[in-house]
């Protein structure tokens, strides 16, 4: 399992959350701090800027699927067609929205993209417990989180940066790195850490397990984690987990995150089941977030602001076509390969199996046409490099959408 993402909170979001990597992401762009990262026109919006936009459309539903529309994404899918699940919601026009659809309820794991539901069962723990948003804020800011060995182990680098000395440092998660719970979040969002993800599954649980008594000194986490018996974590697992996807209006049988991300999370609790997604039931989550409908506004609000894309772009939110938009953006993959005559094993092109999975909410500027349409694509195509096939549909979906909302040209002055 390769699971990989690119997002993260706004760049100027580290004097009310305190999350250091934004600050270092900031710095970076001004050229204060040395790194390789370069932030796109579409990374730069502020906070204020990046916020839920369906508010006032809460009896909003996906509308029947445009015929041409579905015509013209399953032409873009070519001879692999069978080999994608596809959904897009074009919101441009709020009067005339368009959905487009093609193998919409074909279901397979979705990798990474299922950290989506580990926020989720975050935000709804931390609102059972905390219904008061200042207190939830609070949690986020100062709640101290220490990586212990349910972190482990994780190929994907974490960016710790020191806002005292500038210094910046990529690397894995190691066990005793310490973060707030905002951090973990964002570290789980913005580069896809499955060592993160691990501690905030178990931060979750934790919520629900001591409720206003959370957190929990690191020896009592111990405990309940060794003496606990199993048959009882993982029902905590599933009422932190699988209950919110239901409480929310989603079907637990279209979108489930099973287990933890990590080996030794996955050691420690048995999550009771398998993971999967399908696009439609994606593009559920994505509208019910825009809306306020994941947990509450303040919840839907901050999971758009962990997944606003300030981080290096991948896969299908590395096409050049949206540079000026902004992303909102999950991907997760997961290949696999046999011995195959002619046939060499690389990433992303697997001939077992060759998952990836794209989640994007897409806002252009004005200049562009001010486009706003969402996108879920899941897709199972071998042998071919998935990242670059995501990254080419990217482009040819934009392309529609501004065909479909042309920029009126200004009127010339004589």
């Amino acid at each position: 399992m390769l699971p990989t993402i690119a997002a993260a909170y706004p760049l100027d979001g580290y004097v009310d959350t305190g999350i250091r990597r934004v600050e270092g992401s900031r710095l970076a762009n001004e050229g204060v701090v040395k790194d390789r990262l370069s932030q796109v026109p579409g990374a730069l919006l502020t906070t204020k800027e990046v916020d839920i936009r369906l508010l006032d459309h809460k009896d909003f539903q996906i509308p029947e699927a445009d015929p041409q529309l579905n015509a013209q994404i399953k032409k873009l899918l070519g001879q692999h067609a069978d080999e994608y699940g596809i959904a897009v919601l074009d919101l441009t026009d709020m009067e005339h929205p368009r959905y487009g659809v093609h193998r919409g309820d074909h279901k397979q794991n979705v990798g990474s993209v299922g950290k989506l539901l580990v926020g989720l069962g975050v935000f709804q723990a931390m609102a059972d417990v905390w219904p008061d948003e200042t207190k939830r804020l609070d949690v986020l800011k100062n709640t101290l989180v220490t990586a212990d060995k349910i972190s482990q182990y994780d190929h994907h680098t974490i960016r710790l940066f020191n806002p005292e000395t500038k210094k910046l440092t990529r690397r894995s998660m190691k066990i005793g790195d310490q973060g707030s719970q905002w951090e973990f979040l964002d570290w789980m969002l913005s580069i896809s850490s499955n060592s993160a993800a691990a501690m905030n599954q178990r931060q979750g649980m934790l919520m629900r397990q001591y409720g206003t008594d959370f957190p929990p000194s690191e020896s009592e986490i111990a405990r309940y984690f060794k003496e606990t018996p199993s048959k009882e974590k993982t029902a905590l697992y599933k009422q932190t987990f699988w209950e919110p996807v239901t409480r929310n209006g989603l079907d637990i049988e279209q979108f489930r995150q099973g287990s933890f991300f990590s080996r030794n999370g996955k050691f420690a609790v048995n999550g009771g089941g398998n993971s999967y997604a399908t696009a439609n039931q994606l593009l559920q989550f994505l509208v019910k977030m825009e809306q306020g409908e994941l947990v509450d506004e303040f919840s839907s609000r901050q999971l758009k602001r962990l997944l606003y894309l300030t981080e290096h772009r991948i896969r299908y939110a590395s096409s050049p076509a949206l540079r000026k938009s902004a992303v909102y953006y999950k991907s997760g993959s997961w290949y696999k390969c046999k011995e195959e005559v002619g046939f060499k094993c690389r990433a992303y092109q697997g001939n077992v199996i060759n998952y990836m999975n794209s989640v994007a909410i897409i806002e252009s500027p004005e200049a562009e046409g001010n486009l706003y349409y969402m996108v879920v694509v899941i897709s199972n195509v071998l042998r071919k490099n998935s990242a670059v096939e995501h990254q080419t549909l990217a482009t040819r979906i934009h392309r529609l959408m501004k065909q479909a909302h042309p920029v009126k040209n200004a009127s010339v002055k004589k």
